[in-house]
């Protein structure tokens, strides 16, 4: 069987959830390097993955190491930059959401793309791969609950993990860039059509140190599409109970709701405090079993010349309605998109 060999940069929380997949269990891959600046990080490579081969200089592992692919799980602003180098070096490329920070960036990428046409690349929007969101996606294009019109979208971290968003939060973009990118990928996706106008808020009433760095610890948006349909779309970073994730899509004829109950697992327990269901606890858990399937899309697509749904022209189109919903939500006015 031939293998796809990889080289990953970054292993933080999310690229140790990626290099784990392409390690141990996907059997038409093998990671063959690893590049970080954080010394635990290479050390994790070498003792947790077998990987020897590590780097601290990302474009000396382009150079040098024995890779046909390149995952980027880095900061947000290094995106561009990786991708165009990996292309241009003659790797595929999966790359961690956003694309980039900024449109201009998003447009490097796109020329980068678009350079090598005989190269893979993807972008991680993972919710597309979760098995209820394709399903929902599905049942929409079979026309089961008529035409969509109205998407509403929640994503809420766990309030035990606020303190790394405090530490963030003054380099995070702000709340919309930093939390909905997801969510607004899945509003387009679902409703086949681009966002034209938006109108944001953002509130703080348990951490002043988001309002401190600029920021706000939960906020709303409102979208209209090009084709009358609506959106609202509802992140923050203080959910008492776990992680919280779910999305409706409200047609003519129907709806559909997907993780109404963010669920940990189908057990129920009967106790002192009546009873409960447990909620899932972040996102790496939430969504396990999507990254593992977007990375065999990945590898399956690089190693037969194909190229996966999610494209860098989606990247940039989400980060352009991120950057407006941003800017409604600092100025308190509609803002058009496009």
């Amino acid at each position: 069987m031939k293998k796809l060999r990889v080289g990953i940069v970054g292993l933080g929380r999310l690229g140790k959830v990626h290099a784990r997949n392409i390690a141990f269990k996907l059997p038409n891959a093998e990671l063959t390097a690893a590049c970080s600046i954080v010394p635990a990080e290479l050390e994790y490579a070498k003792t947790e993955l077998g990987v020897t081969d590590v780097y601290t200089d990302y474009r000396e592992m382009l150079a040098k190491a024995d890779i046909d692919a390149v995952v980027i799980v880095t900061t947000s602003s290094e995106h561009c930059w990786q991708i165009e180098a990996a292309l241009d070096a003659g790797k595929h490329v999966f790359s961690e959401k956003p694309l980039g920070v900024d449109v201009a960036q998003c447009k490097q990428a796109e020329a980068a793309v678009e350079r090598h046409p005989d190269r893979t690349f993807m972008l991680g929007f993972m919710r597309r791969y979760d098995k209820s969101y394709a399903y929902a996606k599905e049942k929409i294009d079979q026309g089961a609950i008529g035409t969509p019109y109205l998407v509403k979208a929640t994503g809420i971290d766990p309030e035990a993990l606020v303190e790394g968003a405090i530490r963030f939060a003054k380099t995070s973009g702000g709340i919309f860039l930093d939390m909905a990118i997801h969510d607004i990928d899945l509003c387009r996706w679902f409703l086949g059509s681009e966002a034209t106008e938006v109108y944001a808020l953002g509130a703080t009433f348990k951490h002043p140190e988001f309002k401190e760095a600029g920021d706000d610890e939960t906020a709303i948006a409102m979208y209209k599409f090009a084709n009358g349909a609506m959106a609202m779309v509802h992140v923050g970073r203080t959910a008492p109970y776990g992680y919280h994730v779910e999305t409706e899509i409200v047609g003519t004829e129907g709806t559909i709701r997907i993780s109404a109950v963010p669920e940990k697992n189908l057990a129920t327990v009967y106790g002192p405090n009546g009873v409960c269901t447990e909620c899932v606890g972040s996102f790496p858990e939430r969504f396990d079993e999507a990254y593992l399937i977007e990375m065999e899309e990945f590898v399956d697509c690089a190693l037969n010349g194909k190229q996966p749904g999610v494209s860098v022209y989606d990247g940039t189109k989400s980060t352009a309605i991120g950057y407006a919903t941003t800017e409604a939500w600092k100025t308190g006015k509609i803002v058009k998109i496009g």
